[in-house]
């Protein structure tokens, strides 16, 4: 059973030490209680009361870690049901899938995608993070050399996908100092896959059919002293799939069932032959609620939208999306070429830069820091006002690029102009268009 944060402060040093990140033991028992923070934050914390404490610090869903370095991929950790609650934590891994049995182009040409399919929004890198590496022949051989080769040519996370036992082991020969996902202990190997996971340090992926059969060989397992375990309830039609993610995510967090707090793995090449369905029951998992999405293939038409997808459920819910300040190019502008002004609310820049670049003419866009505000609201809330965009305006460095001196500004946020030209001095400001959609005819008749 759960202890409240009173209970847990009782078994805190009491030294208001500061070091865990917040200023009292109280405070720190509270984000403990919470699920906010880990007893690890502690640094002066008896044994004994780790050892009472740490069920009760634990998250609800346990943190697994695939990979290593920068590639390397956190999942699980989850404290809520939905994302408005507090914030959904660690996105879900996906995986492009290569087996033993395709060819040499067919593999080349997937590992190339994984490696080129990359997007860059919102100052964040977007693509796919892990490889399953397969076993369809059985032969240890074969699939110690497909394992070599995703090793040498990705730095990506691995999944060793094998139920033989003998098979798994002559691929964590190659790739165990990756630290891969081992996929899967059933009834039939968990023995076997539990040694090789120990010896190996790796975390285990659990299969059964149906989670009650799943419970059994998590507990088994953990009592084996196993804690870095994945989970497959096994279901692959797709209505059964989405009710297991549900009640698996649900006994974790509300009724507090350890054999089923882990994170997941899904498999949506295993409920369709069709590459969009795929794509929209992999869009399914990353809402609800899958630890690693595994793909037949990649293709930039169906994992954008998933990436995007992916970012958009996992941005903390109470903090605006906001792109760096500073100063934009569109389209190769010279000194000549007529300067905006926008905030930087992601969406609100996303759309700007798009009409700018529809319009065809070269231009420079200067986005202001209003803490992912929108321009109405940051203007509301005193953050997108003539001194405040005047004092962002010179210290970005675009008067040194234009020989003009002129700005334009969000036709909505006319009411700043007189102010900035204070600010501003002998500079020109233009209001421009009130709807973004008007921005192509407006620049058309720019005139430096």
């Amino acid at each position: 059973m759960a202890l409240t944060g009173i209970q847990i402060y009782k078994l805190l040093p009491k030294t208001n030490c500061g070091e865990c990140g917040v200023p009292t033991c109280l405070a720190f028992a509270m984000n403990l209680a919470a699920g906010k923070a880990e007893l690890a934050g502690c640094p002066y914390v008896s044994e004994e009361a780790k050892a009472e404490l740490a069920d009760a610090s634990a998250p609800p869903i346990a943190v697994v870690e695939i990979g290593t370095g920068e590639r390397k991929l956190k999942i699980g950790g989850e404290t809520v049901l939905f994302r408005h609650e507090k914030t959904f934590v660690n996105p879900p891994g996906i995986a492009v899938l290569v087996t033993d049995e395709m060819s040499d182009e067919e593999v080349a040409g997937r590992l190339e995608r994984l490696k080129t399919l990359e997007y860059e929004r919102v100052g964040l890198i977007l693509r796919a993070d892990l490889v399953a590496v397969k076993s369809l022949s059985g032969d240890a051989g074969k699939f110690e050399a497909l394992v070599t080769r995703v090793k040498n040519q990705t730095d990506a996370g691995i999944i060793l996908m094998a139920e033989d036992t003998s098979v798994m082991e002559s691929g964590l020969k190659i790739c165990s100092d990756r630290k891969p996902l081992m996929y899967a202990a059933t009834k039939e190997n968990a023995d076997g896959m539990a040694s090789l996971a120990k010896e190996h340090g790796c975390s285990l992926a659990v299969k059964g059919d149906g989670l009650d059969e799943v419970s059994d060989l998590t507990t088994k397992l953990t009592e084996g002293g196993l804690k870095n375990l994945v989970i497959d309830s096994g279901a692959r039609a797709i209505k059964k799939a989405f009710e297991d993610q549900i009640i698996i995510r649900r006994a974790a967090l509300l009724k507090k069932y350890r054999p089923l707090g882990f994170p997941t793995i899904t498999l949506p090449f295993e409920m369709t032959n069709d590459s969009m369905q795929e794509a929209l029951i992999a869009s399914m998992f990353v809402a609800k609620y899958g630890g690693i999405i595994v793909l037949s293939d990649l293709q930039g038409h169906s994992l954008f939208p998933l990436l995007l997808a992916r970012m958009n459920i996992y941005t903390d819910p109470q903090r605006p999306m906001a792109t760096s300040p500073g100063i934009y190019e569109i389209g190769g502008p010279n000194e000549n070429s007529p300067v905006l002004v926008t905030c930087n609310f992601s969406l609100t820049y996303f759309i700007v830069s798009g009409e700018i670049e529809t319009s065809r003419v070269p231009a420079w866009l200067v986005v202001v820091d209003t803490e992912g505000l929108s321009v109405l609201t940051a203007w509301a809330a005193g953050k997108f006002v003539g001194d405040a965009v005047g004092m962002s305006f010179k210290k970005c460095g675009i008067m040194d690029k234009v020989s003009h001196k002129k700005v334009i500004i969000p036709g909505y946020a006319a009411a700043i102009s007189g102010d900035l030209e204070e600010e501003l001095g002998d500079w020109e400001v233009l209001v421009g268009p009130r709807e973004s959609a008007h921005i192509p005819a407006y620049l058309k008749e720019w005139k430096a």
